[in-house]
């Protein structure tokens, strides 16, 4: 599995996973990244989404229409900001907030990730990196 240690984290990543930030729209790794694989927690290195449920939705973040498996995100209220949205976390990091405006066709949501919280696993490097049992759910 691929992983960071906390201690490597730079200033915007610590501040997005540790301190619920937000990195700048338009302006991050993932916003406009296609590529076939999965995007992976950037401290655990669990796999939380496909890029086959990632979508474009113009919010300038990546946006994905649900999790690559139950339960590998929860979800907690957040009224930060004069707003009431919903938090969603992995077991060691802010992930972003999750929407009820995404694609109908897909369920609906818009979990709206910062780039600063994952890392991603082409697909032809998943098996070498521990994540081969992930494969067989591109087919």
């Amino acid at each position: 599995m691929i992983k960071k240690r906390i201690e490597d984290l730079n200033e915007l990543e610590f501040k997005v996973t540790q301190e619920r930030g937000t990195e700048a729209p338009f302006d991050n790794e993932f916003d406009q990244h296609f590529e076939k694989g999965i995007y992976v927690d950037k401290l655990s290195g669990k796999p939380l989404f496909m890029s086959s449920d990632k979508y474009d939705a113009g919010c300038g973040w990546p946006s994905f229409s649900k999790p690559i498996e139950s339960g590998v995100v929860s979800e907690h209220f957040d009224y930060s900001h004069g707003m009431h949205r919903i938090e969603v976390r992995s077991k060691d990091s802010h992930l972003g907030h999750v929407f009820t405006d995404g694609p109908k066709d897909k369920g609906g949501l818009r979990y709206c990730i910062n780039s600063a919280s994952l890392l991603f696993v082409p697909y032809d490097e998943m098996e070498a990196n521990g994540y081969g049992d992930y494969m067989s759910l591109f087919v």
